[in-house]
């Protein structure tokens, strides 16, 4: 199985200290062209018509976004960088941000560019703050070389929360203000950071600009699916004897990277998209991953069949119950009552009426929570109910069976 390297086309091949590495690969081609030969609108239809798709895991349509960003009214105009990158099994734009930089900061170039931004700022998470040198090395390079005009890079370090993955709570934490999820509308392209018009890429997508503008629309839309254009990157991990970044068109099997690709053996099931990801059985290894079907911010985990369903759900709410910004009562309150119940089961003292609990909440917390994080939450749930509730129904039964020995049961 070969792998379709567009974004990491240069990764493991140039000097990541080194812009002369890069310009020698057409790198700031594509921002050239962009500043010669096309006007901002040019550039957003070009974009458009690519059909490309945020890589962060919502996957909205990126040309429509800069669209409207660049048609709002605003004294001025920011263009931010995510980062962040702080979802359970990505790390994928940190191998990018390690051994290609240039990339990314020429896509902010050319996105800056169409929406009329001069100022763009980079949130780092704060596990990656040693990678601060390496992008400020790049950047500077970059305005060193003239190659960035009057556009202003800052980059600007996270401090650790999980919640600032999402744009609103992304945008308070730049402002200096407590990283929790706002009320919407108003959305970012219209009024965002510091109430102006904002565009909100992840590393991935900035990344796939240059070779959109360099290479036309029509090429980049003639992979993937009709839904679904161009590559997505992996970060496998898990279960599998060869974890790592893997690149391939949209539309692929899961069992192209799970199993051809990074040697899973003896799979029960599949997170693909992190901690709020889609769960899905070794039945499901012909799933294509595209947005129309299961795909996310690209993490896939792999678990083989010494693993226990309830347990991985379990520890997974742990983790979304801690790193939830409080903002709105279902995901607070919710994820907490979330851990409660399967904190019994794994214990075995769970009841019959804790299944239908659990399906009970994840209903109301999907419907009625302020961000993706609370409306993800229940996934994974929800998912292991659906594929092996089976493993609920035992945990149950034996827990019960237990309890009758002991004359607890009431």
């Amino acid at each position: 199985m070969a792998e379709t390297r567009v974004v990491l086309k240069n990764c493991g091949v140039i000097d990541p200290g080194d812009i002369n590495t890069h310009v020698a690969r057409d790198g700031f081609k594509a921002l050239g062209k962009a500043r010669t030969a096309r006007t901002p609108d040019a550039v957003v239809e070009e974009v458009k018509a690519s059909g490309l798709r945020g890589r962060g895991g919502a996957g909205f349509p990126c040309g429509a976004k800069w669209e409207l960003a660049s048609k709002s009214k605003g004294v001025e105009r920011f263009l931010i960088c995510n980062a962040d990158e702080g979802e359970m099994g990505t790390f994928k734009d940190r191998y990018i941000l390690q051994h290609d930089p240039f990339s990314l900061i020429e896509g902010i170039g050319i996105a800056a560019y169409a929406i009329g931004a001069k100022k763009a700022y980079i949130y780092l998470r704060a596990e990656y703050r040693y990678l601060l040198d390496v992008i400020k090395k790049a950047s500077d390079q970059a305005t060193a070389k003239g190659l960035l005009g009057d556009l202003v890079i800052e980059i600007q370090e996270g401090a650790g929360a999980y919640i600032c993955g999402e744009e609103s709570a992304l945008m308070n934490s730049i402002e200096g203000r407590r990283g929790e999820a706002r009320f919407r509308p108003p959305f970012p392209p219209t009024s965002g950071l510091f109430g102006m018009p904002t565009i909100i890429n992840n590393v991935e997508t900035l990344a796939n600009i240059p070779g959109i503008i360099l290479k036309g629309a029509e090429w980049f839309a003639a992979m993937g699916t009709e839904k679904s254009k161009g590559t997505k990157v992996f970060s496998v991990s898990g279960d599998v004897k060869r974890p790592g970044i893997y690149e391939l068109e949209m539309g692929s099997q899961l069992k192209e990277v799970v199993v051809d690709l990074a040697g899973a053996e003896d799979v029960k099931m599949i997170q693909v998209g992190g901690a709020t990801g889609r769960i899905l059985p070794a039945a499901h290894l012909n799933t294509p991953l595209a947005f129309e079907t299961v795909l996310g911010s690209g993490a896939v985990t792999v678990f083989d069949k010494s693993r226990d369903i309830i347990d991985v759900v379990y520890h997974t709410m742990e983790f979304l119950a801690e790193e939830s910004c409080g903002m709105c009562a279902p995901c607070r309150e919710g994820t907490e009552v979330m851990v409660e119940i399967l904190g019994r089961l794994t214990k075995g003292e769970g009841t019959r009426e804790d299944v239908d609990a659990l399906q009970d909440l994840s209903k109301v917390m999907t419907l009625s929570s302020l961000c993706g994080l609370g409306q993800g939450a229940p996934i994974p749930v929800m998912d292991t109910l659906e594929y092996f509730r089976q493993d609920y129904e035992n945990r149950i039964s034996q827990s019960l069976y237990i309890r009758s020995l002991k004359g607890t049961v009431r």
